[in-house]
């Protein structure tokens, strides 16, 4: 019997930056002016990212770029999603919001932005700096990945 051993170098880590955006814009708001101030194109994906647990079920949206010249993907993701709960209580019936969060360490960011791409730190520092002149950001900036506790939710 042929015995086969993996090595740690047979695994792969996905290299990316992470960025994190402060805005009260809808999602399809800051994509198109992303775009315009960034000229990237970011497009409305055809999945969420949907999670299930026994509390609740949560949809996160999602756009995507893909720039072929550099190899590199790019995701724009909602950190936060509404959703209404109606319950009847004592012939009463009551609106509940509730709120769930990709990320629920960093409740505050409304927004990342994923790049699949080795890019250099003065890169990203100068693409957090166009992202923090657009009128309708609060702020931008890069998030150190080793710092989340749920980063492993950003695979995908």
């Amino acid at each position: 019997m042929q015995v086969h051993a993996l090595d740690l170098n047979d695994f792969h880590e996905e290299k990316y930056s992470l960025l994190g955006i402060h805005t009260t814009l809808e999602d399809y708001k800051l994509a198109y002016l992303l775009n315009h101030h960034l000229k990237v194109r970011f497009n409305k994906a055809n999945f969420n990212l949907d999670f299930e647990n026994e509390k609740s079920d949560a949809s996160f949206s999602i756009y995507t770029y893909e720039n072929s010249t550099h190899d590199s993907e790019w995701y724009l993701i909602a950190n936060s999603e509404k959703k209404e709960n109606k319950v009847q209580e004592e012939g009463l019936l009551l609106n509940t919001e509730i709120k769930n969060y990709l990320i629920p360490e960093k409740k505050k960011i409304d927004f990342f932005i994923k790049i699949v791409e080795d890019i250099p730190s003065e890169e990203i520092q100068k693409l957090v700096n166009k992202i923090k002149n657009i009128n309708q950001v609060i702020t931008a900036y890069t998030i150190d990945t080793n710092t989340l506790k749920s980063k492993d939710i950003l695979i995908f």
